[in-house]
């Protein structure tokens, strides 16, 4: 065994200065880190809504939330919500969290379920604390010391301004002794042996070697694709949309603790309020809508007067077939692209991250251990996938090509056989840890309208009057907890406001 002695991170943005902050953290100055990046090469602006893994990432390397939340111009985010999805007219949100509390030995919506069909019950909406809030504009940190009060069962997550948290993360990263070299790369130098990268080219000349290379160049994927040729599984079949403009905005009346996601007629327009502006884009399919057509939709639709001209971005649906390649993990846009309609960009970063401080790897770099890296980050994007996928499919919507298009197109086994479940009992089984769980799926599964022809028969076990009464008392200590809670921005002015 001979151990890494440097590793070189190419590119910054969101996925290099995450990588450098937690290996600095979790390294030491055991290892020397390198990251090298341009100020002349531009970040692609979308990362910037987030689920509530991000606050154990910022935990780990013991960042403060207040000081993370002023220097990131961050809001708080308790959801989704999701308009015209299923219909148009519909809107429904997904909301972080947990629905009710578990009775005997059922969870909580197969007893809501049972009440549903007998039409004796509201929209699952009302036993979750999340949604509850987030409807009311209200926000709060969990309050442990509410003990089993719905008060402790609030989960959140940020909006955050993507280039700010970058810039944050390098401070911390080169108070704990990265090297950050200003260039660009221009190719790699790999060994005719084993054909490993040995060293990157700058653009003046310089060799930068090291033993382990990061990629973090965005959809080029410098090293993992142009150096090592590692390949591409599309998945624009499934996932159609291609292309997004984004531009940001004044901020409107509102600050919602929730991002908006608004169904289109080739795609979607997401809505993100941060402290100092609003983040908005439109997400489409190139092949049922113009560029100029998507322009047009996206900036007639704003909040407040744009703070800048549209950006387009071009993409393909897809993974990388292999996020480790030799000495070369790939994290970010380089490992693969996933639409930001469930703000996994930045949750997958962090992932891979974690994943690779767990199979971190020395000279030898065991193929044993690369090929279950592989095998885990395969797994979590392809479920991802699904999910993504069953907004598109699962929808009554016909009246533009596009919608017939998705409503009608065939869909991973995966995906059906979860559907299928879903439709006899409305079962929902969640494999091997993956990254959305039972409450995930059933708000999708029941927002847009996926027909379930039954509930659990355990279900039947209790009197009904019981469950009514279960139910009941439930929606009311959650309406009576919000009433409580402090709207978003009084809540924000009061701890972490942006000077």
């Amino acid at each position: 065994m001979e151990n890494i002695k440097q590793v070189v991170i190419v590119g910054g943005g969101t996925a290099g200065w995450m990588t450098a902050a937690a290996l600095a953290r979790v390294l030491g100055d055991k290892i020397k880190l390198t990251l090298i990046e341009s100020d002349d090469i531009g970040t692609v602006g979308v990362g910037e809504s987030t689920i509530p893994m991000i606050k154990l990432f910022n935990s780990v390397l013991g960042i403060d939330e207040d000081e993370f939340m002023r220097a990131t111009q961050a809001t708080f985010k308790l959801g989704i919500e999701f308009k015209d999805w299923g219909r148009i007219g519909d809107s429904y949100m997904h909301g972080f969290g947990i629905f009710g509390q578990d009775l005997a030995t059922l969870p909580f919506y197969q007893y809501w379920l049972r009440m549903q069909h007998a039409g004796k019950a509201p929209d699952i909406e009302h036993y979750s604390i999340n949604r509850m809030a987030a409807k009311a504009g209200k926000f709060m940190r969990a309050d442990r010391s509410h003990g089993n009060s719905p008060l402790a069962d609030i989960v959140h997550a940020f909006h955050i301004d993507a280039g700010l948290y970058a810039r944050y993360l390098r401070h911390y990263a080169e108070a704990k002794g990265v090297r950050r070299i200003e260039g660009k790369v221009v190719d790699a130098l790999t060994r005719a042996s084993d054909g490993h990268v040995d060293a990157v080219r700058m653009e003046n000349g310089e060799l930068i070697g090291g033993e382990l290379f990061i990629d973090c160049s965005g959809f080029r994927g410098l090293l993992i694709e142009q150096a090592l040729h590692t390949g591409f599984e599309d998945w624009s079949h499934w996932l159609p949309c291609d292309r997004a403009y984004a531009v940001p905005c004044e901020l409107g009346n509102e600050l919602l603790p929730y991002t908006r996601a608004t169904a289109r007629p080739a795609g979607w327009q997401w809505r993100i309020g941060l402290q100092h502006r609003t983040g908005n884009g439109h997400v489409y399919c190139s092949k049922f809508m113009s560029d100029d057509e998507a322009a047009g939709i996206l900036m007639s639709s704003l909040d407040g007067r744009a703070l800048a001209e549209p950006k387009q971005l071009r993409f393909t649906a897809g993974k990388r077939k292999q996020v480790w390649n030799r000495n070369v993990v790939a994290v970010g846009l380089s490992s693969g692209f996933m639409e930001p309609l469930e703000s996994t960009s930045i949750h997958l970063i962090q992932s891979t991250i974690a994943r690779l401080i767990a199979f971190f790897p020395d000279q030898g770099f065991s193929a044993a251990d690369v090929a279950e890296f592989n095998r885990q980050c395969d797994f979590e994007v392809e479920r991802i996938r699904d999910f993504l996928i069953l907004h598109y499919h699962a929808t009554e919507r016909n009246d533009t090509p596009f919608w017939d298009h998705v409503r009608t197109m065939d869909v991973p086994q995966t995906l059906r056989d979860k559907m299928a479940l879903w439709r006899t009992r409305g079962r929902i089984v969640r494999v091997d840890n993956e990254l959305f769980a039972e409450a995930g799926w059933l708000q999708v599964l029941q927002g847009q309208r996926v027909p379930v022809e039954g509930y659990h028969p355990l279900a039947d076990l209790m009197d009904e009057s019981e469950v009514a009464g279960y139910l009941r008392d439930i929606a009311s200590v959650i309406g009576q907890c919000v009433s409580q809670m402090p709207s978003h921005a009084a809540y924000i002015k009061a701890r972490c406001a942006a000077k």
